[in-house]
């Protein structure tokens, strides 16, 4: 979504302008094309099309020079409002469908007045602009057709599918050579490219789309992070759970989940559970659980709790499935089978502040020892004039007003970049997402944290206070590292598959220059893993320095070199990844250091 502000930049001008010259060009060279739509978007521009016969992107050279062509001609952009008759009347003459069914939506919904048209040269497309003056005003050289890609008309399934042509576009060409060289760069790091080539993870169509089967190596990674969340989580006073992926059915209608997760749950399972005395059958349904909560909170209520227990902080790697639309899978980042960083924290209306100010704090601390600077939050709150209100949200003024005001303040507290977004709260309270620019480019959320006032009560849950009368608790909702393969997946990019010695999948590889010398590595290897220490030998038949190549393109970060003179003084050199200096070293040296980048989880 564009803000008025970025509307009247000039590189909006031009990417929208652009984006007219290619559907332009589209129609002169593909006669009977349908257009869709053609925005602005943060590094470019789009446009819709159906085609007549197949485009691919060899097509993008033709395209190119026509679209130059055009901007070689100085077409002026000129606006012509229309009344809704006549608005009508002209998209039939241009013979578009798809924009005018668009157009009768918009004059329906918003009572209209007129519709706006922009014409450069013979093409006309239904616009509110702006554009530049006339197509002299765009360097030719500041824009790239970049790639091709399927969209649903309006982006709903039970719709036709496009053909999207995405392009690249900024105000000179040496801005423009700058982001494909970066875009290139973050190519080479796309943790599903890297999955493959480090054989982290593996996507098999007989398990099923978004099913993602963990490799050895890429479940090193996974459980090193998982070490790492139960260590902070031990000393943070978090107690660990174990809970199943099923659940009955009647639980969620109970919390008030199931409306507003039932499209993105899996089929129910309906199972014959007993009979009763009159020998009927008894049946119940079964889901795939898509969130943990629930079953935690059932272990807080499994038996009454004092005030002196709380706040109770229960934490799991819990199993979580949820039904994703198969255009919508992406390798970690969007699958149907996940493993989350879950914990509930139920504590008093007094303790709220403060331990939310904790989970930033957790937050903070995970991100900072990965190297993962640049996050902010967004602070999402309910919005009580949305129409939609007592739908989406628990209807419980005081309480939201009471609940956002403690989040902001601890928010405030923590010293975290962050900024308020009206109506996207979850429907039992306010949420806190974590949010991150990738290395690729992209914003992502990579962990969510929310306050919940309204389930406990619809579950009866309640602690004694030292009134010794019964109260509801507040439930904290966190996880800091998300889950394991949305989690991963950023990893993977952050580190371009180079990870640091304590989170690699081997961490240290030995290459001995010649078989003479094997034994010697052989016992460096057992010396190592005797230490807990990933170690493995390369006895492969390649020569010395193909191994060498291979174990660099592998990313591994300690290569250990083994020759005569290493086994002669019980040493050993060490080449580090992407360094071409070498240390020579005795074994035990080697041993106390690699140990120490392990345990402080140095980064590289």
């Amino acid at each position: 979504m564009q803000n008025e502000d970025q509307e009247n930049t000039k590189l909006y001008k031009i990417r929208h302008s652009l984006a007219h010259i290619l559907a332009q060009a589209v129609l002169e060279l593909r006669p009977g094309s349908k257009l869709g739509f053609g925005p602005p978007i943060s590094d470019g521009f789009y446009y819709d099309f159906i085609f007549l016969a197949p485009i691919t992107e060899d097509d993008f050279k033709e395209i190119e020079k026509k679209m130059k062509h055009i901007i070689k001609q100085r077409q002026p952009f000129k606006r012509e409002d229309l009344i809704p008759d006549l608005a009508l009347t002209r998209i039939d003459n241009m013979g578009e469908p798809y924009k005018k069914e668009y157009a009768k939506e918009l004059i329906a919904k918003h009572n209209l007045k007129d519709l706006s048209f922009y014409t450069n040269g013979k093409f006309v497309d239904m616009c509110e602009g702006p554009h530049v003056e006339h197509t002299g005003e765009i360097d030719p050289g500041c824009f790239k057709l970049r790639s091709i890609a399927g969209a649903y008309w309006r982006g709903n399934s039970s719709n036709n599918m496009m053909t999207r042509i995405y392009a690249f576009a900024f105000e000179t060409k040496e801005q423009l050579d700058a982001h494909v060289k970066a875009h290139e760069e973050a190519l080479a790091r796309d943790h599903k490219k890297l999955g493959k080539e480090l054989d982290l993870f593996h996507v098999d169509e007989e398990i099923g789309k978004g099913l993602p089967l963990w490799l050895p190596n890429g479940t090193v990674i996974r459980d090193e992070i998982e070490k790492l969340m139960k260590e902070l989580e031990f000393r943070d006073g978090y107690k660990r759970v174990s809970t199943p992926s099923l659940t009955k059915i009647g639980l969620y209608k109970k919390t008030g989940h199931l409306p507003y997760y039932k499209d993105g749950m899996f089929p129910f399972m309906d199972m014959l559970e007993t009979t009763n005395e009159k020998g009927e059958e008894v049946r119940e349904s079964y889901a795939l659980r898509p969130m943990n909560c629930p079953h935690h909170h059932k272990i807080f209520s499994a038996r009454l709790r004092s005030y002196r227990e709380l706040p109770l902080r229960l934490a799991e790697y819990g199993n979580v499935y949820r039904y994703e639309d198969s255009g919508a899978l992406s390798g970690l980042l969007r699958v149907r089978g996940m493993c989350m960083n879950d914990a509930h924290i139920y504590c008093t209306e007094e303790q709220i502040e403060d331990e939310f100010l904790k989970v930033m704090k957790m937050h903070e601390k995970v991100y900072n020892m990965l190297g993962l600077t640049n996050f902010w939050m967004r602070l999402s709150t309910w919005d009580p004039e949305d129409p939609k209100g007592k739908d989406k949200y628990v209807n419980d003024p005081g309480a939201w007003e009471r609940t956002q005001n403690i989040v902001r303040r601890a928010m405030e507290k923590s010293g975290l970049p962050y900024k308020e977004v009206k109506g996207e709260a979850a429907f039992y309270g306010p949420k806190i997402d974590f949010q991150m620019k990738t290395v690729t480019g992209r914003e992502e959320t990579i962990s969510t944290n929310q306050l919940d006032f309204a389930v406990p009560s619809r579950l009866d849950m309640s602690y004694v206070g030292a009134d010794n009368q019964n109260h509801r608790p507040y439930v904290i909702h966190r996880a800091p590292a998300g889950t394991h393969e949305r989690f991963t997946a950023f990893l993977i990019e952050h580190f371009g598959g180079a990870f640091p010695t304590w989170l690699a999948p081997i961490q240290v590889i030995i290459l001995c220059v010649g078989e003479t010398f094997e034994n010697y590595g052989r016992e460096i290897v057992e010396m190592l893993r005797e230490n807990m220490i990933r170690a493995e030998m390369d006895d492969s038949s390649d020569s010395f320095n193909k191994k060498i190549r291979n174990n660099s393109k592998q990313k591994i970060p300690n290569i250990l070199i083994i020759g005569e003179q290493e086994v002669n003084n019980q040493t050993v050199t060490l080449r580090r990844h992407g360094l071409q200096e070498q240390t020579a070293m005795k074994k035990e040296e080697f041993l106390a250091w690699v140990n120490e980048k392990i345990k402080t989880r140095a980064l590289n």
